[in-house]
């Protein structure tokens, strides 16, 4: 064969493979597209800022769930696409698709922050890791978990009584929301810190208030914003940490402070699988974290346990009623234990319905790890993914008559599964669900034995911020039991 024949022979399959290479990525273009052309249905929004403003400001009129109500009506009521925060998101809705979060956590979905959140908290990029995570709910849920927390019973009953002494007694009205924020501030302080002072928790409780605002907001850091003051917040708040984590470090090496007095002793005690302990500036940035959990959603709870007794008093009768056989039980001066709460289940019931109605978190977002399908519709890998708890809560299909405050759906066998999601669920559920519980219930029993009170502004405007809170702090007029 001549040597042009094989030249023109090489060139021929050459050419042959090239194209051959060029149909199968123009073919694997075309599948790729076609399968994003399925995406949920929906709309963007404006550029970058896509539907924030109003996914933000519904709450802020006080119906957070009008933005998920609206969309699961007119696109889709199991899967919608907008665009929060600057992310591609698709909202999942419903029981299943809290059900198919929840259950795929860290294999088809991973826990993901908004920026604002990982400029406010530097270190949260971590805990978007498996391992990182995990080892942060590990190191909490040990002083969290049922069996943990009892020691806390007569410690937060103390606290409770203090703070009504100081507070409330000898007063004929009352802001509620703040002293509420006082109280669940004072108990978080003491659990985590074993900060007792007033005045000191008294100074972390004015700064926390910028925080929240700003963790779900559009991150613009310019002055004034609710960003830029919750980044000043953060650094002025780790400083602050960082004063007491470094006292405690010595405390601990002279003795003089317990290894398992708190969850600051034992993060600073506790090393990993690989013998690494947590820097200083992690621990700062966990314990805020924590403490920002623990404060807002306790105080959101019982703010609106307070509204809807005064609202509903056949209940507060049946929550006194329950709460004076456990007084009654009781020496004068002795503080609540592990089996005085376990009584306390009516009161709880309440309490759930609250969380029902107004839910101190309204939902939290994941982010895609591959491509995949749910409900017929592609999803693809890197959007954002939100849960809101306003598909469920509020559903009719999940909660007759949904607006209705009846706390005997939480009698019996409860709520169906994957509808009553305050707490989130799956492996990321609330670490400090059982906490939460207790401050709870230990307030009501507080609360209940010493007044009666009516609201002194009965149409106040409930604002979400992003935790829901009365306008003007729930004003209310105090009737004091004569009979307790």
């Amino acid at each position: 064969m001549e040597f042009g024949s094989v030249c023109d022979l090489t060139f021929t399959f050459f050419l042959l493979f090239v194209s051959l290479s060029l149909f199968s990525v123009f073919s694997y273009t075309l599948k790729i597209k076609a399968s994003r052309s399925n995406l949920p249905p929906g709309r963007p929004g404006l550029p970058f800022i896509g539907e924030s403003l109003e996914f933000l400001s519904t709450g802020q009129r006080g119906h957070p769930e009008k933005f998920i109500h609206d969309r699961m009506a007119k696109y889709s009521s199991r899967v919608f696409r907008t665009s929060i925060l600057g992310e591609s998101t698709a909202v999942f809705c419903g029981a299943a698709g809290n059900k198919f979060l929840f259950s795929n956590e860290n294999k088809l979905v991973k826990a993901w922050f908004p920026s604002s959140v990982n400029k406010i908290f530097p270190s949260s990029t971590q805990t978007s890791s498996h391992q990182e995570s995990k080892k942060m709910r590990n190191l909490v849920i040990n002083f969290l978990k049922p069996e943990a927390i009892q020691r806390y019973v007569g410690m937060m009953d103390s606290i409770a009584q203090k703070h009504f002494e100081s507070g409330w007694e000898g007063k004929q009205e009352v802001a509620v929301f703040p002293l509420a924020k006082r109280f669940s501030f004072l108990v978080a302080c003491e659990v985590f810190l074993s900060i007792e002072d007033p005045e000191n928790v008294a100074k972390f409780a004015d700064l926390f208030s910028f925080l929240s605002s700003g963790i779900f907001s559009i991150p613009i850091d310019l002055p004034g914003t609710p960003f830029n003051r919750a980044i000043k917040v953060s650094k002025l708040l780790r400083k602050k940490l960082n004063g007491i984590i470094k006292k405690r470090k010595i405390d601990l090496s002279e003795k003089k402070a317990s290894p398992m007095q708190d969850i600051l002793s034992h993060m600073l005690l506790t090393a990993d699988e690989n013998g690494q302990q947590m820097n200083e500036l992690d621990i700062a940035d966990k314990i805020l974290g924590l403490l920002l959990g623990g404060y807002h959603t306790v105080t959101t709870v019982i703010t609106f346990v307070v509204k809807y007794l005064a609202e509903y008093p056949q209940i507060y009768h049946k929550v006194f009623t329950e709460q004076m056989e456990i007084v009654k039980s009781k020496a004068s001066e002795e503080l609540l234990n592990w089996e005085d709460i376990q009584k306390m289940r009516y009161t709880w019931s309440v309490a759930c319905e609250v969380m029902r109605l107004a839910p101190p978190v309204q939902g939290t977002f994941r982010e895609a790890l591959n491509d995949f399908v749910y409900a017929g519709f592609t999803i693809p890998k890197g959007w954002k993914l939100y849960w809101s708890v306003n598909s469920t809560h509020r559903n009719p299909e999940c909660f007759p008559e949904p607006k209705k405050f009846d706390p005997s759906r939480f009698e019996g066998n409860g709520p169906a599964p994957y509808t009553f999601v305050p707490f989130g669920g799956g492996p990321k559920m609330c670490p400090g669900k059982e906490y939460a519980r207790l401050e709870i219930l230990v307030f009501m029993h507080n609360i209940v034995k010493r007044y009666k009170w009516e609201t002194l502004l009965p149409n106040e405007k409930i604002i979400v911020d992003p935790m829901p809170m009365p306008a003007k702090g729930l004003p209310i007029r105090l009737l004091p039991q004569t009979f307790a």
